[in-house]
């Protein structure tokens, strides 16, 4: 099993430092460096090489909505994961809309957050409950005209893998539960976010649920 690489990001030494202690407590979680603020985690993203940088919002010098956008620009391959006490709509969709991966709050237990982290790292979407409810809030009002829209750009079959990688199934999950191969399921991927005009799975899970293509309660 991969050591999933995690750079801490968080403006408060005792939060900081207590991630790291639970995280330590796991053998597949390795922490590779801490930042106080989003500039810092920038700065240090190339020499820790993270597969996941847990991200705080909202942080002095550089907010972690600035960051995320700016890691994901600049790093691709990074995934970003936000834990924050943060649930407003706000800053659900920014951090969403500047390409974090997933959105937890940090009452999140122990378990469910190193599942997130290990789930992030193999590009799944974790969404706290309480913040997917503002998801589906936007949902409810998007008029009918767009859902139809949005939905007949795509096949029966892309409709089905979405539907699968907005409740953030990865790949190879999506393979399994479809009887396909996982190339196919990736060529299936990629001409969502091509008609979709996406450019990452999260950008997808969300147009899914604001379009009623999906259901996290599936």
């Amino acid at each position: 099993m991969k050591t999933v690489r995690v750079l801490i990001c968080d403006d408060q030494d005792v939060v900081r430092e207590g991630m790291q202690a639970i995280l330590k407590t796991a053998t597949e979680v390795k922490v590779v460096g801490m930042a106080r603020d989003g500039a810092e985690a920038l700065e240090l993203v190339p020499d820790v090489q993270p597969d996941v940088v847990l991200m705080d919002l909202k942080m002095p010098v550089m907010n972690g909505i600035q960051a995320t956008r700016e890691i994901r620009n600049r790093h691709p391959e990074v995934y970003v994961l936000v834990l924050t006490t943060y649930d407003a709509d706000e800053w659900v969709f920014d951090a969403i809309r500047s390409g974090a991966s997933g959105y937890l709050l940090k009452d999140t237990p122990r378990q469910k957050l190193i599942a997130a982290i290990r789930g992030t790292a193999e590009g799944q979407t974790h969404v706290d409950p309480h913040v997917a409810g503002k998801l589906f809030t936007q949902v409810s009002r998007t008029p009918a005209a767009a859902e139809s829209s949005v939905a007949g750009k795509l096949s029966a079959r892309e409709r089905e893998v979405l539907g699968l990688l907005a409740r953030g199934l990865s790949n190879a999950d999506i393979a399994a539960r479809l009887f396909l191969s996982e190339g196919t399921v990736r060529n299936y991927v990629s001409a969502i976010f091509t008609k979709l005009d996406v450019s990452d799975r999260t950008q997808a899970a969300v147009l899914a649920l604001r379009y009623g293509l999906a259901d996290l309660g599936e």
